[in-house]
């Protein structure tokens, strides 16, 4: 058993290695003061919903989570609305299904794993919840993602099923390139091509997996502040205090 999980350690490192390392990318929020661009978030849910949901849930987002994105509370009631929501038991002891409330869950696109896997040829696609958080190299990561989709090299064989791709570990990967130009139309007309799909899908799966960064920042700010203003009145105190002493 123990040589086997060594065997497994040094076919990933060596995976690891040979896999290229994503470009940085320009985020708005990879700054120590950051915050995230609202327009490219509803962007973003946009290509989730219409192209990534299909496939990958974000259960750890409710509607109502949403408003931090920009939308209001109308448009977050009439996008709940818009989904058949699980519910029960009731009086009669059965589940039923209602429209959905601000309150809940986004629902994902299976009800269990093992559907998943049926539906993926035995793929599990993973939530994306907190996905940047989750991979190394964050956004960076899977904006190269999506966007590391290539014909395989001769000597590279592929499984059927399997696509080439030049960031993910192994390069085999079992996801068929999800983006294509001009796949989602933009509310505010802004030109869909995949880096632009790729990097608003990105922002807001930033966003998912830390939709508390703006305030964890700003309280950060202030906790830095308070600490240099306490600092100075305490070197100020101790300087009056032994100011008499030699």
């Amino acid at each position: 058993m123990k040589i086997i999980l060594l065997i497994g350690l040094m076919i990933s490192t060596i995976s690891a290695e040979n896999t290229k390392e994503p470009p940085k990318q320009i985020w708005s929020f990879d700054k120590p003061n950051g915050t995230f661009d609202r327009a490219a978030l509803q962007r973003g849910f946009q290509v989730y919903k219409e192209v990534c949901s299909a496939c990958h849930g974000i259960k750890l987002i409710s509607f109502r989570h949403l408003k931090a994105m920009g939308l209001s509370e109308a448009e977050i009631k009439s996008l709940a609305a818009q989904y058949q929501i699980k519910d029960g038991p009731n009086d009669d002891g059965e589940m039923f299904e209602r429209p959905g409330r601000p309150s809940d869950y986004i629902p994902g696109p299976y009800t269990n794993e093992k559907q998943a896997r049926a539906a993926n040829n035995g793929a599990f696609p993973p939530d994306q919840s907190l996905i940047v958080k989750a991979r190394l190299h964050g956004a960076n990561y899977i904006y190269a993602l999506l966007t590391g989709f290539k014909n395989a090299p001769e000597n590279f064989k592929l499984q059927p099923g399997q696509y080439y791709n030049e960031f993910f570990p192994g390069h085999a990967i079992s996801m068929a390139p999800p983006l294509s130009d001009g796949q989602v139309t933009y509310n505010d007309g802004t030109k869909a091509t995949v880096e632009q799909m790729a990097y608003d899908v990105t922002a807001f799966l930033a966003w998912a997996s830390e939709p508390e960064m703006e305030e964890r920042k700003r309280l950060g700010f202030k906790v830095i502040l308070y600490l240099l203003l306490m600092t100075g009145l305490f070197y100020a105190t101790m300087r009056r205090i032994w100011k008499g002493i030699k």
